[in-house]
């Protein structure tokens, strides 16, 4: 029974040393895993980086983005490239979703702006604001097709489509993909109506230009009214669309975003 008992015992001992064996070459195994996981973000972040230098599309990235709602609550939003109400009639590529995203920087800076017209009786409302360059090439793409005229009438009546992209109203490339680019208009609390612009956001032709010598008065003044908010906190505008804005200091100027709104 002694020697018996003995030999249990050796094996008892040999099974538990076999077991802590295992453990160890199981912890060593996360060990590697985990350090293969830093190898493997380390070659994302230097991609991520030579996209940069490289002024690439190819960033997914949204670090450094934030929901626009979140930051300004107060903000009305009507993605339009979400919806068929556009220029081109359908549906945007990498609009999955109505969400308006900025940088930090700029969603700080729009904060600022929508603080100030509030106290004027107005609230902001945007139509667009980060633009994934994928949205952008479908722009291209649709430019580049005579045939489709669905929206003719109703954005571009007085110009010929071939002519959208000599003319500049559509690029290759587009500061809303750098992320600190909005387009947006006021909302008049008082008669709960968007104020009067004098021409539709979206709207291709010269009635669009801020200082377009064809609108009322009244139009002009509102035009100014939503520039000059902007210009405030930080933003320029630009001659040919009253309402587009892009954030002077804007982080990532040479840098075109590509990852979807979702």
């Amino acid at each position: 029974m002694n020697f018996r008992n003995f030999i249990y015992g050796f094996i008892a001992l040999a099974v538990c040393g076999l077991v802590m064996s295992c453990n160890g070459n199981v912890k060593q195994a996360n060990v590697d895993s985990n350090e293969e996981a830093v190898a493997v973000d380390s070659s994302v972040q230097v991609v991520a980086d030579e996209a940069v230098v490289n002024k690439s599309a190819s960033n997914d990235g949204k670090e450094g983005f934030v929901v626009v709602t979140d930051v300004v609550p107060d903000v009305i939003l009507e993605i339009r490239y979400f919806s068929t109400f556009n220029f081109m009639g359908v549906r945007v590529d990498g609009y999955n979703a109505p969400i308006a995203y900025l940088t930090k920087e700029a969603a700080d800076s729009l904060k600022a702006v929508s603080d100030d017209v509030k106290a004027m009786g107005y609230r902001l409302k945007i139509f667009d604001a980060y633009r994934p360059q994928c949205a952008v090439d479908h722009f291209v793409r649709w430019s580049q097709v005579p045939s489709d005229t669905l929206t003719k009438q109703y954005f571009y009546p007085d110009i010929e489509k071939p002519r959208l992209f000599e003319e500049g109203y559509i690029a290759k490339k587009s500061r809303h993909s750098c992320g600190s680019t909005i387009d947006l208009t006021l909302f008049d609390m008082k008669t709960e109506k968007e104020v009067d612009m004098g021409s539709p956001f979206d709207w291709l032709g010269e009635e669009s230009h801020p200082d377009y010598a064809g609108v009322t008065a009244e139009q002009h003044k509102n035009r100014m009214i939503l520039r000059e908010a902007m210009v405030r906190h930080g933003f320029r505008g630009i001659s040919t669309e009253w309402w587009h804005f892009v954030l002077k200091n804007e982080p990532y100027p040479d840098t075109y975003f590509n990852f979807p709104i979702e």
